[in-house]
This record gives structure tokens, sequence and C-alpha cells, in this order.
């Protein structure tokens, strides 16, 4: 009988992205994919460290995984592995841990423990992470999410992406191209291009690897032109995939160009989620984020005028050290007077080896959780202003697969969430639909 094996998510869509891999590698394997809640042989955490919270929701993961399933071997991978093995090897019932450069080799370190030796860390200093590997969620959802760069050399004051994932770092091109090809003879309709900072995607010369960790292949100069401007006009024409969406891109790296290559596209989405973090150019100063809210408003301006249907995100961090109330205030009003559709916010929480952990002027954990409460307010609003200007209107929707209590899912070209009784006939397929 072939051994079963769950995976985790918890994080971001690049992650998403790689678990999908890490998936399809067991499966080729000859393990059998269970869900998170049934019991399986193997159970592998794809980790997130971006807040304490997702530390914890991790820890608790592992609890849940003891009392369900106390033979089962554990994996635990991603950017908190990365970051802090040896912590997460004082958890009882972890087996593995793998960082960033050994988690694509998860096949040959599984068939190499057993359940009760001594926890296995397989780890690397981040500096010598220098490859890309590629990866999608081809199967997971109707909204495929396709990794095409991964690292990060921004060095933001409250971040750990960097020393989690490394160097930027991209797929190139023509890999790119065969992947959303790949993805499109398969049934495909949408693509979702992820990244660390996918605006900095600059396909060059690197050692790439196969999802299967073995197959490398050095890129020669020809195929190794190109930006992200150039990604997009070329993934414009492919076949067979319908629609294309950007995640969440820098303001300083979403050119006028990528903007008005969107405007005048039939495949790339009217959507786009632009990180902003704080509205006040001091906290952003202090953030040690490259561009001013000036330079923000600019890009959403531009994107009102030649998109005015256009669906806009906006990640916002509160409490950061420093942040006065005056200076939420302004991040309040910025936003409130912008034309965006909604908001992710995150409550600022300490992380270790950055540069806003030793920052003074704290701002109290209650005030923080306050501070979050009214722009996630402001959010709901938000989206409820957006959806209502677009009623009456007929948009494309794109319908999911999952039967949710006879009730699916879909999404609109420019993102409005549309909920109907099941219909297994619309299932990944595009309806014209009135909202």
């Amino acid at each position: 009988m072939n051994k079963t094996v769950a995976l985790h998510t918890l994080g971001c869509k690049l992650n998403f992205s790689e678990t999908s891999s890490l998936g399809r590698l067991m499966e080729n394997a000859g393990f059998e994919k269970k869900n998170f809640d049934d019991v399986a042989d193997v159970y592998v955490i794809n980790t997130c460290s971006v807040t304490e919270n997702a530390d914890k929701e991790c820890r608790m993961l592992v609890r849940r995984i003891q009392r369900k399933a106390p033979e089962a071997l554990v994996v635990i991978t991603g950017c908190y592995a990365q970051l802090k093995p040896k912590e997460i090897a004082s958890i009882p019932g972890v087996d593995l841990i793998l960082g960033a450069a050994e988690k694509f080799n998860i096949v040959a370190h599984i068939t190499d423990i057993t359940k009760g030796d001594s926890t296995k860390i397989c780890s690397c200093d981040i500096e010598d992470v220098h490859e890309f590997t590629a990866s999608h969620s081809l199967n997971d959802r109707t909204r495929i999410f396709l990794k095409v760069q991964d690292g990060c050399d921004y060095n933001c004051s409250f971040c750990t992406i960097p020393m989690a994932r490394g160097k930027s770092r991209s797929d190139s091109i023509s890999n790119v191209i065969a992947n959303a090809e790949a993805i499109a003879e398969q049934g495909g309709k949408e693509i979702v291009l992820t990244g660390i900072n996918l605006g900095d995607f600059t396909s060059s010369p690197a050692l790439l690897q196969n999802e299967k960790g073995v197959a490398k292949t050095k890129l020669n100069k020809q195929q190794a032109a190109g930006n992200f401007f150039s990604l997009i006009t070329k993934l414009d024409k492919v076949e067979g995939i319908e629609r294309f969406r950007i995640s969440s891109i820098e303001p300083n790296l979403l050119t006028n160009e990528i903007i008005e290559f969107v405007s005048k596209s039939k495949k790339f989405m009217p959507h786009f989620h632009i990180p902003l973090q704080s509205g006040s150019d001091k906290i952003l100063g202090l953030m040690k984020r490259r561009y001013k809210k000036e330079l923000y408003k600019e890009r959403i301006s531009l994107i009102n005028t030649i998109m005015p249907h256009a669906c806009i995100g906006v990640d916002v961090i509160v409490g950061f050290p420093g942040e006065t109330d005056s200076d939420f205030m302004e991040t309040f009003n910025f936003l409130h007077q912008l034309d965006i559709a909604y908001l992710h916010v995150f409550t600022y929480s300490e992380r270790a080896n950055t540069a806003a952990a030793d920052m003074a002027a704290v701002v109290p954990v209650n005030i923080r959780h306050e501070r979050n409460k009214i722009l996630r307010n402001l959010s709901y609003q938000k989206m409820q202003y957006f959806t209502k200007v677009h009623i009456g209107e007929t948009r494309k929707v794109l319908f999911e697969t999952k039967n949710k209590n006879g009730l699916m899912e879909g999404y609109t070209d420019n993102y409005i969430k549309i909920t109907t009784p099941f219909n297994a006939l619309w299932e990944n397929n595009i309806i014209e639909w009135k909202i």
C-alpha cells in the first residue's frame, strides 16, 4: 500500500505554488495525497515567517498532528524553517526541517529518516542559495499561481524575507512561457504571476533546476534578456490562457509602461495589488521603502484615469515603531482619499535580526490592534463601495471548481467575488455575468 502525504501552506501565493509542486514531487515518488485534516503517513507544513502569528500557527499545527497521528513524520519547510531551524527542532513531533536550498529535495530526505530519530535539520547559509526553482499550483485552484521570481534585494527594515529567501533571482522568459503553455494544455484558464519582489523580475543567466530537483540547465544570454515588462508582453501572446493577473508589485517597479500595457491587454486583468505599508513619508523612511506617498498617489491616479473599472488592493502595516497617532491618521486619511478597492492590513510584529526590532518608540500592542481594526473597517467600506459602483454591469466571471455546500464562487475580471448556486457546467469556465 502506498504511503500517504498531507500538505499545508502558511503565507503568500508563492508559498501555495511551491506547496503544490512539493505535492507533485511526493506523488511522483509514489505517495498518495490526502487532505490535511485526514490521517496521513507524512505531513508537510510550508511555513511563512512574516508575522509572529505565522510562527505560532506552525507550532499549533504540529501539536494537532501529534494528537491525530503521533506516528506520522512531520516535515517543516519554508521561511520559518530557514530562519529558525533550531527553534522548530525544539517542537515535539517535528522530524525533518528543510531550509531554502533543500525543500525541493524533499523526497530524498523523507526516505532517509525514521520516526523517533532525533530531528534532522537540512539548512544552509542563505547567502549560498542562488538557484531558482520553478513551481506552480496546477490542479489546486482554478487560478493557478505561477512562480517566476524569488528572493529580494530590498532589505526593508521590518522584513525577514531576504534572510529567508535570499537574493533576487528569476526564471528565464522562455521557461515561463513554456510553463504557461503547459498549464494551458492541462486546462488552466487563469495564471497569477507570483514572486517575492515580482517587479524585480530579470531574466538573467542562472542555474535552474526543475521540479524534480534533478535536471539543471545553464541559460544562455539570448534566453536571458528581458525584464518584467518584456515578460508580460510575451505572455500576452500565449494561446490557451485566457487570463493573467499580476500579484503584489512594488509601486516604484509598477511603471507607467506596465499600467498602460494592462489597460490595452485582453488577457491581463484590470487588477493590481500594490503595497503601500504607510501613508506617512516619515514612516516610509524608517521602513526603508523606496518611494514616497506622492509616487504612490501618481500610480493610483494613472490606473484610475485609464482603467476606472480596475480593482486596486493595498498592503499596509500599522503600529510600526515611531508611528504616532498623527502618523496613523495621515495614513488613514491618505487611504480614505485614494480610489482603491480593498486593504490587506498587517499588525506590525517584531522580527529578530531586523533593523526595526531595535527601534525605540515602540507602539503598545493594544494600540496596534485598534489601528488594525480601524483600517479593516475602512477596507470593508471600500470594497462595498467598489462593488456597488459595478452593480448592473455585465462582466466576465471565471467560476472555480469547488462545490461549497451547494454554492460556487468565481471572480470577475476586476476581482469582484461572485457566489451562486453550484452548476457543474460552469466549473473552470468564463461566464458573462450581470452583477
